[in-house]
């Protein structure tokens, strides 16, 4: 639990870089501010057109008990809220990353330099970073499914994928913020995950804090310069020996 609090911890560093570079951090709340008020569109039509949809692909339950086709409705419509948002929280994620990348690449390179001298290359690139963004996109997909499906387990399925969506998609955003001040030091994905892996908790902590924010109204515009800048640190962090138990 040290190493996962540690992880959330660096969210909050990535928030205290606000302080030195505030011109900087602010530029970065432009593209996640065009990307939030497209996908907050999206989640408002949902929300309104939702009980027609749980009827829509429910036809088998209009013969049923009113008690039991409202139970099953709702366990429908639960799943699909929680698939929802983890699919919100990953395009957020991606689309704002392929959008601000010059932002955020600034920032990144900024906590670099504050930070000290590291053995920084190149950055990732456009093309790259929309590979990674479609890539990111794939897997929050099978995360909403895997939510989504869990989410129809009866009396507990909403809390088990609200649980399960928000850890898989927290580990998901720390892989993916993280990935461009790891590459910059020249490693490959696999060298990516395995460093991650060595350090599950503590990229489980930062990935959890991250997206706890962007489920907040408006918290996901507000984080992701923050998030950038603390993904940065948590990149630095891996590759420092493990602390002793």
């Amino acid at each position: 639990m040290r190493e996962f609090f540690a992880g959330m911890a660096l969210l909050g560093r990535g928030f205290a870089f606000w302080r030195r570079r505030p011109g900087m951090m602010a530029l970065g709340l432009v593209p996640a501010a065009i990307v939030g008020i497209l996908l907050l569109a999206g989640v408002v039509a949902l929300a309104a057109t939702l009980p027609g949809i749980t009827v829509a692909v429910t036809p088998f339950a209009d013969g049923w008990p009113g008690l039991w086709a409202i139970v099953v409705r709702a366990a429908i419509g639960t799943a699909m809220i929680g698939a929802a948002l983890v699919l919100v929280a990953i395009s957020f994620t991606a689309l704002t990353l392929v959008v601000g990348d010059p932002f955020y690449e600034r920032i990144w390179r900024a906590v670099e330099r504050d930070l000290g001298p590291d053995d920084i290359d190149r950055g990732t690139g456009f093309w790259r970073s929309v590979a990674d963004a479609l890539w990111l996109f794939v897997r929050g997909m099978a995360v909403a499914l895997l939510a989504a499906l869990i989410g129809l387990i009866p009396a507990v399925g909403g809390v088990l994928a609200t649980v399960t969506g928000v850890a898989l998609t927290g580990w998901l955003i720390a892989d993916e913020l993280s990935s461009r001040a790891l590459e910059a030091r020249g490693l490959d994905r696999a060298a990516r995950s395995a460093l991650l892996r060595g350090r599950r908790a503590r990229v489980l902590g930062f990935g959890v804090a991250t997206q706890l924010c962007f489920l907040i109204p408006l918290g996901a515009v507000a984080t992701m310069p923050a998030a950038v800048a603390g993904a940065t640190v948590l990149a630095r962090s891996l590759r420092e020996p493990a602390p002793a138990p």
